[in-house]
């Protein structure tokens, strides 16, 4: 069986690894914002990387589970219940036929995300991924890009978990405090030049709030405007992580799900790593940036991978 949506909340997503070598079909890779949260509580499961998850975003969601299985969730603090008794996250527990699962509202962080032993069973979306884009209408439960809905059945395969496995837990250095200070590593791109230095220092100096237009395809940004040396450019392709700056000075972030090909200037990047972060920042929460070297952004996800791909026990 698996588990049945009771109340679907406020956004709940069925979320994975996301698509590659899609972009230039005109689609958005998707994926988990958080791959920090997503990667560990698969990794505490002993999933394989890529397993799909439910993203769940600012709380609401309300889970029956029909089968006996474990779960761990990882991310933000949304006042997570199992049959109304608080349950703590980054660890691995046991949940039987006729437990609910209930999701309230933010208390730290924005994105919690929910695996289950096996990893949910859910067909991929164009041949690879479940990942949901809704405004592509592609991925998820049914492969039509629909948000979960009350009295979706999310499939999985029973089982009963051993003691060793309910042992697990994220070391408490690796789990992030959302409420810290927010500073992200940027990566300085190939269009710098189109931005004066008065500009740059600007941008790095300041801080920014993350606004509630932010979504899923971009984090806007709102501060000082800035100014670059041109407004517009010939459309190129969009990398995760871009930030890119309107005419209005206001720059925006590019997220998961965005478009494809953009023709406004962009000073850099946001690191992979630094991006969990930014997705777990509250609205309004105030955010500063730093640059960082390439060299350096590969090295941190190079070895956020080499471990999230080994099967070795913490």
């Amino acid at each position: 069986m698996g588990m049945i949506v009771k109340r679907p909340g406020i956004l709940a997503l069925l979320q994975d690894a996301g698509r590659r070598g899609v972009m230039h079909y005109g689609l958005a890779n998707g994926g988990v914002m958080d791959r920090h949260a997503w990667a560990w509580a698969n990794h505490l499961l002993g999933n394989s990387w890529g397993a799909p998850a439910i993203e769940v975003a600012l709380g609401g969601l309300v889970l029956e589970v029909k089968a006996c299985t474990a779960i761990a969730v990882c991310g933000a603090d949304l006042s997570l219940q199992l049959n109304g008794e608080p349950l703590p996250l980054w660890r691995v527990h046991r949940v039987e036929p006729g437990d609910e699962l209930s999701f309230g509202h933010p208390r730290q962080g924005m994105r919690a995300y929910l695996a289950v032993s096996g990893g949910f069973q859910v067909s991929p979306s164009l041949g690879q991924s479940c990942a949901t884009v809704m405004r592509e209408g592609t991925g998820g439960l049914q492969g039509n890009g629909q948000r979960l809905q009350a009295g979706d059945i999310l499939p999985f395969v029973a089982q009963s978990p051993s003691d060793t496995l309910l042992a697990r837990r994220v070391p408490d250095r690796w789990i992030p405090d959302y409420q810290a200070d927010l500073t992200l590593d940027v990566v300085l791109g190939a269009q710098v030049d189109a931005f004066p230095a008065e500009a740059l220092a600007q941008f790095f100096d300041q801080s920014w709030t993350v606004s509630t237009s932010s979504d899923r395809m971009g984090a806007r940004l709102e501060g000082g405007a800035i100014k670059g040396l041109s407004q517009r450019m010939i459309s190129e392709g969009i990398g995760l992580g871009a930030i890119q700056v309107p005419a209005d000075g206001q720059p925006i972030i590019l997220l998961n799900d965005r478009q494809t090909v953009g023709g406004y200037p962009k000073l850099g990047a946001v690191t992979p790593r630094a991006l969990d972060l930014l997705a777990q920042c509250q609205f309004g929460r105030p955010v500063s940036f730093v640059p960082t070297a390439l060299h350096d952004a590969q090295r941190q996800e190079r070895q956020f991978l080499n471990f999230f791909a080994s099967t070795l026990s913490m």
